[in-house]
């Protein structure tokens, strides 16, 4: 999501979510990366710590304090406050902020919310119009909804590690991706909520979990599951509704092609120099159809891509019209992607400049940009002291 909002207006621009503060008891991705998006719309957001620092802090520790990417990360924008909320004076401190609060997100235990008084009808008694989000691995009221669970969850129960790898080993990817869409889902249904409140004066409870995110991603599989019961096998890159989609080996690195849609497929087989069959045959008409076939379609592929090296090494190019990337040290270009390298840059993996300073270190993965006086994003942890009233 970008937003672009820059106006030429005279004098200071009102930011998005000027004057909302969120109080956020989230730990590790999604209840934290909700509360770091809502910061980026302009919301002051107060991270409540317990003494000693979260368990979220260290996760892939990169700075010299021992703060981890994804807390960096997951933490721009905000405030923070440790206390106790077990202990009467920590609970009053709890109370207080809550009572000055607009939002408060929770992805804790459901006990654990509801022994700290961050469930919905405890909060409506210190604020009426609080929405509160919590997010949890399986959602309230079923069976599994006190277990715990991590993005893992989400990916194994909605069966999409059973469409990466090999039918013999499910894979799970390493991008937390059901954690984040989870924080995305808690964002939407939270404007909303105010949106809500805008025209009833109400608040709301919003609940995300990470086995609905991840439901929903995979939707449409679960829906030609369940419809034609064609029990589709992983094929590791390689796609299973269209070709040439897949990783192709060069010398020095991997190049992957992505050919979706009858206009670039013949775009591809017309680079190839080869109409016949691709183009004649009725096995390669659709795009389901060189799915089917996606094996003997890869196969043309690889004569076209080894033995030869570097972002030249297919004729199928990023400037030929089918998207397709060199994909050696891939992770540091999709890093550097829109991060004010040029597409040179990015193709020759040039290296970013290494620091420890925590100050210092950009935050390349934020997906919101906001442009209208909102928090300073690239900054990923305020040390600010927060005021309470008390």
């Amino acid at each position: 999501m970008v937003v672009d909002t820059e106006l030429s207006l005279a004098g200071a621009q009102p930011k998005v979510l000027e004057g909302i503060r969120v109080l956020d008891f989230g730990r590790f991705i999604a209840g934290p990366c909700a509360a770091a998006i809502l910061g980026d719309l302009g919301a002051e957001v107060i991270r409540v710590d317990k003494r000693g620092g979260s368990e979220d802090r260290v996760m892939i520790p990169v700075t010299e304090q021992g703060e981890g990417a994804m807390f960096l990360q997951n933490n721009r924008n905000k405030r923070s406050i440790t206390l106790n909320p077990a202990k009467e004076g920590g609970a009053e401190v709890v109370r207080r902020l809550v009572a000055q609060s607009d939002i408060v997100i929770a992805n804790l235990p459901f006990p654990t919310i509801k022994s700290m008084k961050l469930d919905i009808d405890s909060l409506r008694e210190v604020r009426p119009d609080v929405i509160l989000l919590m997010s949890s691995a399986y959602g309230s009221g079923g069976p599994y909804s006190d277990r715990l669970g991590f993005d893992g969850v989400g990916q194994v129960m909605s069966g999409a590690v059973y469409r990466s790898g090999t039918p013999e080993q499910p894979v799970r990817t390493m991008v937390p991706y059901v954690d984040y869409a989870t924080g995305l889902s808690g964002v939407i249904a939270v404007l909303a909520a105010l949106r809500h409140r805008d025209m009833t004066g109400e608040g709301q409870l919003v609940e995300t979990s990470l086995l609905a995110s991840a439901l929903m991603i995979s939707s449409g599989f679960l829906i030609e599951q369940a419809v034609l019961g064609c029990d589709r096998k992983a094929m590791l890159n390689r796609a299973q509704l269209a070709a040439p989609v897949d990783m192709f080996k060069v010398t020095d690195g991997w190049i992957f092609v992505q050919a979706v849609g009858d206009t670039i497929y013949a775009r591809w087989a017309r680079l190839m120099g080869e109409e016949e069959p691709w183009l004649t045959e009725p096995r390669f008409a659709t795009d389901a159809l060189r799915g089917d076939h996606g094996e003997e379609i890869s196969a043309r592929m690889v004569h076209d891509t080894y033995p030869f090296s570097g972002p030249g090494g297919t004729r199928a190019s990023p400037d030929s019209g089918i998207p397709c990337l060199f994909a050696a040290r891939g992770a540091r270009r999709s890093a550097c992607a829109g991060n004010g390298l040029s597409q040179d840059d990015r193709i020759s993996g040039a290296a970013a400049p290494r620091t420890r300073d925590r100050d210092a270190i950009p935050n390349v993965a934020n997906a919101t940009r906001v442009s209208l006086g909102a928090s300073d994003h690239r900054r990923p942890y305020a040390r600010r002291s927060v005021g309470v009233g008390l």
